[in-house]
């Protein structure tokens, strides 16, 4: 048998005590021995909970334990979570974490405690909720180099979005009914400004390049400038917006980024909606793989904190090779990334054909009924190209004292 303990007793903690509780028998099966879970650590007490009498309210009590060997922090952020799991770590204890800002800020450092100390630091949860994509970058396709990755990473923008696109609405009344629904908080800013979508996307080009990532390195935008005008043109285009985390391998160079990003039907994570997620890889021998699932939830996330567990028991004396090393991995200038632009534009399509011509060659374009504007589909360029004809265009319209362009959205579309 082996003890565990759970920092942190919210939604995810709460999942997995219920998971090692209910299905006791089951787990004990997979892991090959029982999983006894000896302590709760929280500020709070829970005396209607079925784990009740292992509350405890002091970390020390964990670290000192010898017979814990299994922790689980599901506490979130980064004090006091971080100084709590590296000294799990460092007294030789396995650590599963679903703490996603914790492994983009730390992971390189405690995965290396974790290798001095034959444990493991296990974080499958901290990407995709319940989806398998950490383990299957590091067991299933661990014989592939691994080429893109690009995924729909956060639940809450995706709801956005998809609400947006099917009904019309606006940013801000999707976002109030996000917030009463519970999928988004009551400050949203690390999910609407791709920050929580960025801290992933970081982990998953450190997991595909072996590289420490600085996911402030990654250009990151977010959704808040996204109008139900951008879907009224995409319906019409047979497109949708969604917010992409995508990291590429271009001759030997890494491109990161985060940015809404018009697909068309044909894209693999079109299809994608409310709160789930999606994440797409290419590789060189298998091609094209999609992993699609519910990306957070009590359950569904407490169901990846449980795999890594047992993963953990399984290899109770092995550290399992999961992760990158110390050398940092560089991201490439985005002003080199290549895609399509969509772009609405003030004024009279007719009127303004020429400053467009000018500025971007040619283009599709399309005009909605009654609107005092129309759009353009650029060709493919590189994003240094684009801010250059997009200042031309910009210019040529201040020219005439009149407005230029209104929005911009990148287009993952074919030519």
């Amino acid at each position: 048998m082996m003890y565990a303990a759970i920092m942190g007793y919210g939604t995810i903690g709460s999942g997995v005590a219920e998971i090692l509780v209910n299905y006791r028998d089951r787990i004990a099966r997979s892991a090959g021995q029982e999983i006894e879970l000896k302590y709760v650590l929280d500020l709070r007490e829970f005396p209607d909970s079925p784990v009740a009498d292992r509350v405890i309210h002091d970390f020390k009590t964990i670290e000192e334990d010898e017979q814990i060997k299994l922790v689980v922090e599901t506490m979130g952020g980064l004090k006091p979570a971080y100084s709590f799991v590296k000294a799990c770590l460092s007294a030789g204890k396995h650590v599963i974490t679903s703490n996603k800002a914790l492994v983009a800020a730390h992971g390189t450092e405690l995965l290396q405690i974790a290798r001095e100390k034959n444990v493991n630091f296990f974080f499958e949860a901290s990407v995709g909720g319940g989806i398998p994509i950490i383990r299957t970058l590091y067991r299933c396709l661990t014989g592939e180099k691994i080429k893109e990755i690009t995924g729909i990473l956060n639940g809450t923008t995706n709801f956005i979005l998809t609400k947006m696109d099917r009904e019309g609405a606006s940013f801000d009344e999707v976002l109030r009914e996000a917030q009463e629904l519970g999928y988004a908080e009551r400050n949203p800013e690390a999910d609407v400004e791709g920050h929580d979508t960025c801290r992933k996307i970081a982990i998953l080009t450190a997991m595909m390049t072996g590289k420490e990532v600085n996911y402030e390195d990654i250009h990151t935008e977010g959704i808040t400038q996204i109008t139900d005008v951008d879907f009224r043109y995409a319906k019409e285009m047979g497109t949708s917006v969604k917010l992409l985390g995508t990291s590429r391998m271009v001759d030997e160079k890494v491109y990161a980024k985060v940015a809404p990003v018009m697909i068309g039907r044909e894209h693999p994570l079109y299809a994608v909606s409310g709160v789930y997620n999606g994440i797409l890889v290419k590789s060189d021998m298998l091609g094209t793989s999609m992993y699609y699932g519910s990306g957070a939830g009590k359950l569904p996330t407490a169901s990846a904190v449980v795999a890594d567990l047992i993963e953990a028991v399984q290899n109770e004396k092995t550290n399992v090779p999961i992760g990158w090393g110390a050398g940092r991995q560089e991201i490439a200038d985005n002003k080199a990334s290549e895609s399509r632009y969509f772009i609405r534009v003030a004024g009279d399509a007719k009127e303004k054909a020429g400053l467009v011509q000018e500025a971007f060659g040619e283009v599709q374009t399309l005009v909605l009924e009654g609107m005092d504007e129309f759009s353009v589909l650029t060709k493919k360029m590189s994003e240094e190209e684009f801010t250059r004809r997009a200042i031309v265009l910009d210019s040529g319209c201040q020219r005439k004292g009149e407005n230029g362009i209104r929005q911009i959205i990148r287009a993952e579309l074919e030519d």
